[in-house]
């Protein structure tokens, strides 16, 4: 597997923290160069490992927002 190359350009917050300190988390992410999208997923406390995650542009996550406004 080639390596990733990624570069957290702003945290916007922590949905949840595990019992071992990894962290779910929304961040604004470059990958391998590119322009910066949203992404959530899990992070370990120093950010050197990841697991599975869902990457968002802006349009998808104005769509995910109004969703999870509809729901109440």
């Amino acid at each position: 597997m080639a390596d990733i190359k990624y570069e957290i350009i702003q945290t916007i917050g922590i949905l949840s923290e595990g019992s071992k300190g990894w962290r779910k988390e929304l961040n604004l992410i470059s990958w391998n160069g590119r322009d910066p999208k949203y992404d959530i997923r899990d992070w370990s406390e120093d950010h050197s490992k990841m697991g599975k995650g869902v990457t968002l542009d802006k349009e998808e996550l104005t769509s995910l927002k109004q969703i999870l406004k509809n729901l109440d």
